[in-house]
């Protein structure tokens, strides 16, 4: 053996045993420095020296090369979800259910990280894969990214099979250092350590991840080829091989002995460096467990307590206006900030004019913040009490702030702009505009068209024709090529006729159906500037709040300039008369679902209508058939509810001649 393979192997052990004393024995016994020193040696021999690569070397912590994307992994055992809990009362009714059932049961309480799950699998020693918890089912290869957690062991003692689930998280200093990093890049911040290591773990490029100091709590062993007769031992196995194990595990044997241990670990949330977003309680004897069963999602043999949300008071600064990108005024809370349940606050939605009316929320109120799900900043309640002058009640504005149009409130208690013009909906009107079931515009998906945006390029749909091949070419990532591909795309679509641009304009209640029942009436868009809402009632499928909404859609000026502009501009406004063949299917609704053998679902439709027959998108009592193909889903599902009459495209050829 070569001096240089043997210091390799030297430094490969030290670092293992380093590590070891710092993740799992918390007894450190070199400074990071140091750790750093010896680590850094070892990069630079086993650069130098390639034969000696070795795929469970501590180096492997930094990532490598970047994947193209991640494989597909079925789970040894299912990750499954946990039943929640919210009260002491629905804990107890679990406990003296189970007790009644199966007789005293101890349980593993401990706490719930949060974090995602992921399954560690061993084979002979050796990590073997690391995966996401997915669909609980099948998840995603992230084995890559998984190494560079350093508290993870590339290989343990026991040389069995043996597969673990641990909580990947962030932890709270990590997630403050990631954010400021990202604030200072003018780069989006993370919402929460939780958001942040999700996207962390998911990257393709490990050595991004390997940057981010995600860690893990190990609270399960899911398969092994040696037994245990409770949780609790393999609890102490999993530990003996190396994994750090989830804090607080305790094993209680009553109902109040679970209930200090939930107090206690309450009392510590806060001050802890990681997020806890409750307490696991689980039955500790397997054999129990395998008594007790499991549902389809989620054991019976467990459940989570969620601590109530955090609450905390601060003063309602003021009230601003955020306009979606479907057009609604949502009222947000300017806050002074202040630290919830690990971040500050200093936003939280209002929701809309009623939330704010029945809580009597003024600007100038102390209010009571809390995080919905410990996630959503939102405001519980006003304290009315504390108001020591007179605050003026909050009105919703009449006028758009982004466009200076004239607004509605609808039903929903939604305050709406709907001028197709709008600047703060402009992207998701082009996205829509672009899409295949409305103008069906190749290449213009939303990457090129936010380029064409933020390069002055369009304003507004009607812009899309203006369009010239050397402004695309000269975009970023774009060629000569593409750009003319993208120009004759655009070009092509001026004669998808008048059903489709209804669809594109975005109006709201408008889908392709309606707007296809729409032109049977109205075959040409200048019409439509002169239909009241009673006459839109008169068409089949058309109600009065759709037809409220076409017409104040098109009593717009900003309307009636974007359609002269499209027409100028050689796009289609007009329909022509349907072909109807014969009416063999006049009165008959289809409901299409699946993928079928040989045609498109739009082949389908369209066939169904030359036919006199009507496609709708959903079922009811009155759909005449369902037309199923290969995967169909819930659709089909709720047409063998009703007894709805199923057919495959054979059968619906059959019926065609």
């Amino acid at each position: 053996m070569t001096d240089v393979k043997k210091r390799i192997e030297e430094l490969r052990s030290i670092l293992h045993y380093h590590s070891r004393k710092y993740y799992l024995e918390d007894a450190p016994e070199i400074s990071d420095v140091e750790y750093d020193k010896l680590f850094y040696e070892l990069v630079k021999l086993e650069e130098e020296n390639p034969e000696y690569y070795d795929s469970h070397s501590p180096t492997v912590r930094v990532g490598g090369k970047p994947s193209e994307k991640f494989e597909k992994i079925k789970h040894t055992v299912p990750l499954k979800s946990l039943t929640d809990v919210f009260s002491y009362e629905e804990l107890h009714r679990f406990i003296a259910k189970n007790e009644e059932e199966f007789g005293q049961i101890d349980y593993s309480v401990e706490c719930k990280i949060d974090g995602l799950s992921a399954a560690l699998h061993y084979e002979n020693g050796n990590l073997i894969y690391g995966a996401t918890r997915g669909d609980g089912t099948v998840g995603e290869n992230v084995t890559a990214n998984i190494k560079t957690i350093r508290s993870i062991p590339l290989s343990i003692d026991y040389q069995g099979m043996l597969e673990v689930r641990g909580e990947i998280y962030m932890p709270k200093e990590a997630f403050d250092t990631l954010n400021a990093e990202r604030e200072a890049n003018e780069e989006s911040l993370f919402a929460n350590p939780r958001n942040a290591a999700a996207g962390s773990l998911r990257q393709l490029d490990s050595r991004i991840t390997a940057t981010r100091k995600l860690d893990i709590f190990v609270f399960n062993l899911q398969a092994c080829d040696k037994s245990f007769a409770t949780h609790s031992e393999s609890f102490d196995f999993m530990k003996s091989q190396g994994f750090r194990t989830v804090p607080f595990q305790t094993v209680c044997h009553s109902f109040d002995e679970i209930v200090s241990v939930i107090e206690e670990i309450g009392q510590k949330r806060q001050s802890l460096p990681y997020d806890i977003d409750g307490v696991v309680i689980k039955a500790d004897s397997i054999a129990k467990r395998n008594e007790m069963g499991e549902a389809t999602s989620t054991p019976k043999w467990a459940v989570a307590y969620k601590f109530p949300p955090e609450q905390k008071e601060t003063v309602l600064e003021n009230i601003t206006i955020q306009v979606g990108r479907t057009g609604v005024l949502t009222p947000i809370a300017e806050l002074s900030p202040v630290r919830i349940a690990g971040s500050v606050v200093s936003r939280a939605t209002l929701h809309n004019i009623d939330f704010i009316t029945e809580k009597d929320i003024r600007i100038g109120d102390v209010v009571v913040v809390q995080k919905a799900g410990d996630i959503i900043p939102e405001i519980v309640e006003s304290k009315k009490d504390r108001r020591d002058k007179i605050l003026v009640s909050f009105a919703m504005p009449e006028i758009c702030p982004s466009c200076g149009e004239t607004v509605f409130r609808d039903e929903e208690a939604s305050v709406r702009c709907t001028n197709a013009a709008c600047p703060a909906q402009l992207m998701r009107n082009l996205q829509h505009f672009a899409s295949k079931d409305a103008m069906d515009i190749a290449g213009l998906g939303p990457a090129v068209l936010k380029l064409l945006k933020d390069n002055d390029i369009i304003k507004n749909v009607s812009d899309l024709y203006r369009v010239k091949p050397e402004q695309v070419a000269a975009l970023e990532r774009m060629g000569e090529k593409s750009a003319e591909n993208l120009v004759n795309a655009i070009a092509d679509s001026k004669e998808r006729g008048l059903a489709r641009l209804l669809y594109a304009l975005g109006i709201r209640q408008i889908g392709i159906t309606t707007a296809e029942s729409l032109v049977k009436h109205y075959a040409d868009i200048d019409d439509y500037f002169s239909l009241t809402a009673e006459d839109l009632c008169k068409i089949e499928d058309i109600g009065e709040i759709t037809a409220q909404s076409i017409v104040e859609f098109f009593s717009r000026e900003t309307t009636k300039q974007i359609i002269e502009d499209l027409k100028a501009l050689g796009v289609k406004t007009t329909a022509e008369k349907e072909e109807i063949l014969d009416q063999r299917f006049a009165g008959l609704t289809f409901v299409l679902t699946g993928t079928l053998p040989t045609m498109s679902r739009s082949e389908a439709e369209a066939l169904i209508k030359k036919y006199g027959g009507k496609a709708s998108s959903s079922v009811s009592k009155k759909t005449s058939f369902v037309l199923a193909g290969e995967d169909a889903g819930s659709k089909l599902t709720k047409a063998q509810s009703l007894g709805v009459t199923i057919i495959d495209e054979e059968e619906f050829l059959r019926m065609i001649g």
